[in-house]
């Protein structure tokens, strides 16, 4: 990888490019730093998620996402380099079955809504769809392997799981539920 920053305030980008881990520098504007800023903006609300009380298996799981985002925008920061391993999508899908089973079964939408922590994931979820799309925008552009497309299609789908299992999650033992859409035609169904 490149060097390690030691000066934080260079005045490089002044023109209006940044520097990648190859020493190359492209525009700000250019797919691939808006794929490295939304994995970026991605890895700070799962910071601002963090802050929250929640179960050690979802705290633990949320800590090592946070790892593996920035071997993702390590590895988009150098193009041909590969940080972010197959292993790590596999781990995402061992947490989405693991925290999926003890949830009960959706019948109706839920709301992005519920408890703070709730909230909070499905703010990072949506962050996590649109990092997958500038990855995929990048990817039809310049060669990327599929890895890290499958991890943020992968990861977006855990933060909608984690978020039903915050919804439930009180610190005084009682239960929560998600919040339901109240669509009218489902009304009008349920009244038929």
């Amino acid at each position: 990888m490149g060097n390690r920053l030691t000066q934080i305030a260079t005045r490089t980008g002044d023109d209006g490019t940044t520097g990648l881990g190859d020493n190359t520098r492209i525009s700000k504007n250019a797919l691939r730093v808006h794929a490295m800023g939304d994995v970026d903006e991605l890895n700070s609300n799962i910071g601002v998620l963090l802050c929250e009380d929640m179960p050690l298996p979802v705290r633990t799981v949320l800590v090592e996402i946070q790892h593996q985002l920035f071997n993702l925008g390590g590895e988009l920061s150098i193009p041909g380099f590969e940080l972010l391993k197959a292993e790590a999508v596999l781990a995402l899908d061992q947490a989405l079955a693991e925290h999926n089973e003890k949830l009960p079964r959706l019948k109706e939408f839920i709301l992005p809504a519920g408890t703070r922590a709730a909230a909070l994931a499905h703010v990072c979820r949506t962050v996590a769809r649109r990092a997958e799309r500038a990855v995929v925008a990048l990817g039809a552009q310049d060669a990327l392997k599929d890895t890290p497309r499958q991890y943020l299609n992968r990861l977006s789908d855990l933060l909608f799981v984690l978020a039903r299992v915050l919804n439930r999650f009180r610190t005084d033992g009682s239960v929560g539920d998600d919040v339901y859409w109240k669509s009218e035609r489902m009304q009008q169904g349920a009244a038929d």
